[in-house]
């Protein structure tokens, strides 16, 4: 069973004793005083006899004494300075501001940004413009090759004489068949056409005024499908739907579009460059301390020494899951007078959602600190209990001389660093413990 500090201590007190006895008898053996009388004369072969015995004991005592008197020296060092239980790593209280903040990633992007592509199908004419060009609302930046668009047009102006030409027929028809029905009727009443006869000039009649009704509605889609192809030969020139900067192109001259199921893009526009977002990355659980029209600053790697800011401009509800973390879209307006930032570079973006100045502060590794059970009895004193605390209290260990006490606190924000104090009996200056490790002499002490 290890010994206790008392035990320890009174060992160390009876070594001592022991070693002031031994330093007495020693002190008895030191030459005696001169007498100031003159000393009996002694014979020669005598006084030298004597002389060497007293330069052997001086030799020989000397080092003893100089031995004993280490060790004596050494005891009382370890008295008033026993070994520590346990070693500890510190952090500082002191008095500073507070920044809590939300970070996120996210793109930079054009706030107006147009994907412009082609709604009919064929081959490249003329590219008007490249990447980095200017352009303007209306301004034509590519042509497709028109043949085929004009030979649509061709076969549509034929189907349309042919619908025509068709409506003609039918009124023809439609003269006959009345004609024979007026004849059938005036030869029933003459007794001269049976039922029958008369029957078949109504429907005959009938069929030629439907034929009429046909023939001219053939006449409206014939002319809507040429006003289709014209419209299609207008498509074939490509032009811009808004004013701003050619940030991508997707063809060649030469090369074929194809747009049977949807329209290919062909050129990718922004707006202007001089003001444009950030859309970020916001998790779930940081979404409340968002709010529109708060500041934020971010960085992108082109210029990893610059901070750059920004302002939330909304925040999107269409939620994304990404890597299993429900994420929304926090809108930052970005102002580019510069022109350094570019379309879908990547930024670090951090919200500051409240502040504080001159407050005391402590290291979070200390409000995160709890010793383990061995350690906190050692601590402690031999206890093992932990104080209950509210979701806003920690309880901290700090150094009064060379011995830890826990102190409970009521914490307040955080800035990833540092940690605002509330209330508890901290003061700055006070250490507080981040880390603590048990000695040797700990560990023989712990239960």
């Amino acid at each position: 069973m290890p010994k206790t500090g008392a035990q320890l201590s009174q060992e160390v007190v009876h070594e001592l004793a022991a070693f002031d006895v031994i330093l007495s008898r020693l002190a008895t053996i030191a030459p005696p005083a001169t007498l100031k009388s003159s000393p009996p004369p002694i014979a020669p072969k005598a006084l030298g006899k004597n002389a060497s015995i007293r330069r052997l004991a001086l030799r020989a005592g000397v080092p003893v004494l100089l031995v004993i008197g280490a060790a004596a020296g050494m005891l009382r060092y370890r008295a008033a300075h026993p070994k520590p239980l346990v070693h500890y790593e510190t952090g500082r209280v002191d008095l500073g501001p507070i920044a809590a903040k939300v970070t996120a990633t996210g793109a930079v992007s054009a706030l107006v940004t147009a994907l412009v592509g082609s709604q009919v199908s064929g081959r490249i004419a003329t590219l008007a413009v490249d990447l980095g060009s200017r352009v303007k609302k209306g301004q034509v930046i590519a042509t497709i090759e028109p043949s085929s668009l004009q030979a649509g047009i061709a076969q549509a102006r034929a189907n349309f004489a042919s619908a025509r030409a068709g409506v003609e027929t039918a009124r023809a028809h439609n003269l006959l068949a009345d004609r024979n029905y007026k004849r059938a009727i005036e030869l029933a009443a003459a007794g001269l056409a049976s039922r029958a006869d008369l029957d078949a000039a109504d429907a005959a009649l009938g069929g030629a005024i439907a034929e009429g009704a046909a023939s001219r509605s053939g006449v409206a889609q014939a002319l809507a499908a040429l006003d289709q192809a014209k419209l299609s030969l207008t498509h074939g020139t490509i032009i811009s739907p808004i004013s701003g900067i050619v940030i991508s192109r997707s063809v060649d001259v030469g090369q074929t579009v194809a747009a049977a199921l949807q329209a290919p893009t062909l050129f990718t526009i922004a707006e202007d460059l001089t003001r444009m977002q950030v859309d970020t990355n916001v998790a779930e659980s940081d979404l409340g301390k968002i709010t529109p029209g708060m500041p934020t600053t971010f960085t992108v790697e082109a210029y990893p020494q610059r901070i750059l800011a920004g302002v939330v401009r909304q925040v999107r509800d269409n939620a994304q899951t990404l890597q299993n973390v429900v994420t929304y879209d926090a809108v930052v307006d970005v102002d580019n007078a510069e022109r350094l930032l570019k379309p879908g570079m990547p930024a670090s973006v951090t919200f500051t959602y409240a502040t504080r100045e001159a407050v005391l502060r402590l290291p979070n590794a200390a409000a995160r600190f709890k010793p383990d059970t061995s350690t906190l009895a050692v601590m402690s004193g031999g206890t093992t209990r932990r104080a209950a605390l509210n979701p806003d209290e920690r309880t901290l260990w700090v150094l009064r001389g060379d011995t830890a006490v826990a102190e409970k606190v009521r914490i307040g924000l955080g800035d990833g660093s540092n940690t605002e104090i509330l209330t508890g009996p901290v003061r700055a200056g006070d250490r507080v413990v981040v880390q603590a490790t048990l000695t040797a002499a700990g560990v023989e002490r712990a239960p």
